[in-house]
């Protein structure tokens, strides 16, 4: 087959860039050159003779310096290159970004969602009842008001709980104030759903809620607030809330049960027979009434 000479001409110079061997990027051969720590070039006779040796036997030197130790030391790239630090490290510098590693502990949740296992299942269990005359959680401790129960003891939701809260940060949008929160949400409650049969378990995690004995404190407030917004901001949380709630102030008496005490003792409280009033002070109170009535209906002549 016949070319003519142009296409002869490039067809060499095609087959010969082909069979050039690839030249690597002097930069690129120079890092290698120090990573493995040969030399360059030499000088024989006053002429700068080439000492590179080629692949195999560049690697084979490689491979024959490595040594087994406990401690390995590896030496980057950049280390040849990069030049060394005039000035020491501060040991205050190092130690100044460095963190404890106790410093972040677990987290164990909040008190509306606590850190408890969902798969194991609760019982639904009753709300505490102080029979032995306890007056736990019926005062006001931290804050200067409180937002009592007061009808019955029950089971709150966190999600109605959650409403509260939200209910009083926006009342008191702009004040300076700091919320206590009394009750924690630590009962799991599972629900098979609805139009299921009976039986077949349990059912599945809905929700978490809280148990609430009757006249506890819920919430409470200290800061520079006036008593009717805080009594104000209790009323609409108490909105929220189920059952019936009341406004108590810091210093009033505790309660037992549904009984305040409020000039009476825990003990006289205790005793199986109350302490009945003397006869002097009965009279006077029951002969005070009956006076009172007869002076002032209108039958009576002047």
């Amino acid at each position: 087959m016949w070319h003519s000479s142009r296409e002869s001409s490039s067809l060499n110079k095609s087959s010969a860039q082909f069979l050039r061997p690839h030249q690597p990027h002097p930069g690129r051969r120079e890092a290698r050159d120090i990573f493995l720590g040969i030399p360059s070039s030499t000088t024989v006779n006053g002429k700068v003779a080439n000492m590179r040796p080629n692949a195999p036997t560049a690697l084979l030197g490689a491979f024959q310096g490595l040594r087994i130790s406990a401690t390995p030391s590896f030496r980057p790239l950049g280390a040849a290159i990069r030049p060394q630090l005039t000035k020491p490290l501060v040991a205050s510098h190092i130690l100044r970004d460095a963190r404890p590693f106790s410093s972040t502990p677990a987290r164990q949740g909040n008190w509306l969602e606590p850190s408890l296992d969902r798969s194991k299942k609760m019982m639904k269990g009753r709300p505490r009842v102080a029979t032995g005359g306890s007056t736990k959680g019926t005062t006001v401790i931290w804050g200067d008001y409180g937002l009592r129960m007061k009808d019955h003891h029950r089971r709150i939701s966190a999600k109605q709980l959650k409403n509260a809260e939200d209910t009083i940060k926006m009342r008191l949008r702009g004040q300076k104030y700091r919320l206590y929160k009394r009750v924690c949400c630590n009962v799991g409650v599972y629900v098979s759903g609805n139009e299921m049969r009976m039986g077949k378990g349990k059912g599945s995690f809905d929700h978490w809620a809280a148990r609430v004995a009757v006249n506890q404190i819920v919430f409470e407030i200290r800061g520079m607030l006036h008593e009717a917004v805080a009594k104000d901001a209790f009323r609409l949380a108490g909105n929220k809330l189920p059952g019936q709630w009341e406004f108590v102030h810091k210093g009033e008496p505790p309660v037992v049960g549904i009984t305040k005490l409020d000039g009476i003792t825990l003990e006289d409280l205790k005793r199986p027979r109350k302490l009945v009033a003397p006869k002097d002070l009965l009279a006077e109170a029951v002969s005070k009434p009956t006076s009172a009535s007869s002076t002032t209906s209108p039958s009576a002549k002047p």
